[in-house]
């Protein structure tokens, strides 16, 4: 949310307390419109004992699936466990390490909570999860595992799991841009470093990327939310952060939160102050980012009331929108390629209208296995929701086998689904996804990759696929031109020169080095009077052979008269599609042979030392042919 934007006084708080099951029957559950989602419980602020609500969030034990909703508050941190959704437990809370705040952030890395907050002085609250296995008495006042004091206060916080890293953005450090935590021991954070090169970032995504775009997988990318613009930035190497793009869009007003698709081609934008200063009804604006380097925008989205939109965030091929006064928001993206979202369900956590202003939906949370989804709500606290034709069964997936074929640039993709084998699901495989997909020279041969199968709701299974990668391309290799040569001098033959060493052949391809070329006939080799071909071969590591041939023409040096007659012979046209005229001025023409390019006579006539000589050539086909005059001269005629 935009620090500057919750007037308190506009604040209307409905006092109720524990509220259990209410199924969505014609348009509503109890007091809140919806459309496809029950409201499974809910805590009133009052229960929480705090004035306002913020973020959300969610941690599942791992060592028993039970699920536990974690919901920031302006004076602290609430943890509930709703393993029993209709009947959830309140568990206690972990007061703010300062102040007060309207804003407070929570993400989940390793079984430990990690928690932010605008209030002066909080720094990053670090929580141990798994206490609340043996709560006995709730609620109850926790206190923090550790703190870390390396910053003050905080708009967000950031965690990406797969690295072990926390990215505190909207600090007083780095310009408000992200600030380096690394983690990996949760009670002992450590400060890496930061970036400030793009100025104040409001909100983040970072992931250990896995896209379509080659050049960065593997590398841990943030998309940051910049208040004014979208920022693209490879932080990988803590030390020397990279910045990669950055993409703004018409009508920036705020720009807030976004979350990338699964499959890391697309982006959701929301932008939060559009609705209100520039008129807009709830905007999503969708960003291309299949080229990390090349962001463009894909389409923008806008629904048919003005209420603004918050944080978003992808499971599956659904898009889970806090919504502000509208409430939770749930979107089918699986056409997002095609320009097409649909809103396909809601549940309205602040019923009294759907129009612009800084209430009530905060935050959601739509990633417990069980299905059920945590709204977060700035005026009425915490509720838990399901849609009513919701699916929390996995697929079965089954990998099979795939071929992966190398390009002239010794670069392949998988494509995930190729390796599909059968894999099943209840409603439906969505989608599948390897970020292990992009092979080259060095990856000839099996590999065995990881494939992700997931449904429309999220729910995935894993299964090993075996890709065979090969390289099917032959080498290409570069002749010189066609070429007329004489005999060696007071010879009848002519030496064959050794092309490759001369460096006339050459041989690439996209993977081997060092190829070896032949020759044949080999260099050395005496050919009398006559058309040759000249061919080279080389084969690859991959036993793919490449070739190339010229043609060779040699010719007996001519005598006195022969170089009489060549002197004043002409051929025209040349090129010619019909018909020819050999002309002769210095000498008779007794005979004449055509010759096509492999050394077959296809013309021959004998005359009485004519001057000129017209021929038909409509009948041959293009290519290049050989005219032999008084079996002396020799002249290239090239039929079209």
């Amino acid at each position: 949310m935009k620090k500057s934007l919750l007037p308190f006084a506009s604040i209307f708080f409905m006092i109720f307390s524990l509220q259990a099951q209410t199924p969505c029957s014609g348009g509503s559950a109890g007091v809140y419109p919806c459309d496809g989602y029950d409201l499974q419980s809910s805590f009133d602020l009052s229960v929480l004992s705090a004035g306002a609500g913020n973020d959300s969030w969610g941690w599942t034990d791992p060592s028993n699936g039970d699920e536990y909703a974690i919901v920031g508050l302006d004076n602290g941190t609430v943890f509930i466990d709703v393993s029993n959704p209709t009947n959830p437990v309140y568990l206690g809370k972990l007061p703010t390490h300062t102040s007060s705040s309207t804003w407070r952030d929570v993400k989940v890395y390793n079984n430990h909570a990690f928690v932010v907050s605008e209030a002066g002085g909080h720094g990053m609250q670090v929580f141990d999860l798994t206490r609340l296995r043996s709560v006995t008495s709730p609620p109850v006042t926790f206190t923090e595992d550790a703190h870390y004091n390396g910053f003050g206060s905080a708009h967000n916080i950031v965690i990406n799991e797969d690295s072990g890293y926390a990215y505190p953005v909207g600090a007083n450090q780095f310009n408000g841009g992200p600030i380096f935590i690394n983690i990996q021991n949760p009670t002992n954070p450590i400060f890496e470093g930061g970036y400030g090169m793009d100025a104040y970032s409001h909100d983040a995504q970072i992931v250990t990327y896995c896209g379509p775009d080659a050049d960065y997988n593997g590398r841990e990318i943030m998309i940051g939310s910049n208040a004014n613009e979208v920022v693209i930035v490879d932080i990988s190497d803590k030390s020397n952060p990279v910045g990669i793009a950055t993409i703004d869009y018409t009508d920036v007003g705020y720009t807030h939160q976004g979350w990338f698709t699964e499959d890391q081609s697309f982006f959701l934008l929301g932008d939060e102050t559009d609705e209100r200063d520039l008129g807009y009804n709830t905007r999503t604006i969708v960003f291309d980012l299949r080229d990390l380097d090349n962001p463009s925008i894909h389409f923008e989205y806008e629904s048919n009331f003005p209420a603004i939109d918050h944080n978003g965030y992808v499971n599956g091929d659904k898009f889970y929108l806090s919504n502000y006064r509208a409430g939770l928001r749930v979107f089918d993206i699986s056409d997002i390629a095609n320009q097409n979202i649909v809103e396909e369900g809601f549940f309205d956590s602040f019923p009294n209208n759907n129009n612009v202003g800084f209430s009530g939906a905060w935050s959601v949370y739509p990633y417990f296995a069980s299905g059920n989804i945590v709204i977060s709500d700035i005026n009425r606290g915490f509720f838990l929701v399901k849609a009513i034709s919701d699916d929390n069964t996995p697929p079965i997936a089954n990998c099979g086998t795939a071929t992966v074929t190398l390009d002239a640039n010794g670069t392949g993709v998988l494509v995930a689904s190729d390796a599909d084998n059968g894999s099943t699901d209840n409603i439906g495989v969505a989608g599948f996804l390897a970020c292990d997909k992009f092979f080259d020279c060095a990856d000839l041969g099996t590999q065995m990759v990881e494939i992700e199968v997931y449904d429309a709701f999220g729910n995935r299974d894993f299964c090993t696929a075996t890709v065979t990668v090969v390289d099917s391309l032959a080498p290409t290799l570069s002749c010189p031109a066609d070429e007329e040569v004489q005999n060696d001098p007071g010879q009848n033959f002519y030496t064959v020169p050794d092309y490759v060493a001369l460096g006339e052949v050459s041989a690439t391809d996209n993977c081997s080095t060092g190829l070896t070329i032949t020759q044949d006939p080999v260099a050395g080799t005496q050919l009398p009077a006559g058309n040759y071909f000249i061919v080279f071969e080389s084969t690859d590591d991959s036993s793919n052979t490449g070739s190339c041939q010229f043609q060779l023409a040699v010719e007996v040096p001519l005598s006195v008269d022969d170089n009489t007659l060549d002197s004043g012979l002409s051929i025209f046209p040349n090129p010619a599609s019909e018909k020819i005229t050999i002309q002769s001025n210095n000498a008779g023409i007794n005979t004449i042979h055509i010759v096509d390019i492999s050394g077959k006579i296809i013309f021959s006539e004998e005359s009485n030392a004519v001057q000129s000589k017209t021929i038909d050539l409509s009948s041959y086909a293009q290519g290049v042919y050989f005219v032999h005059i008084n079996n002396a001269i020799a002249k290239k005629v090239i039929k079209r």
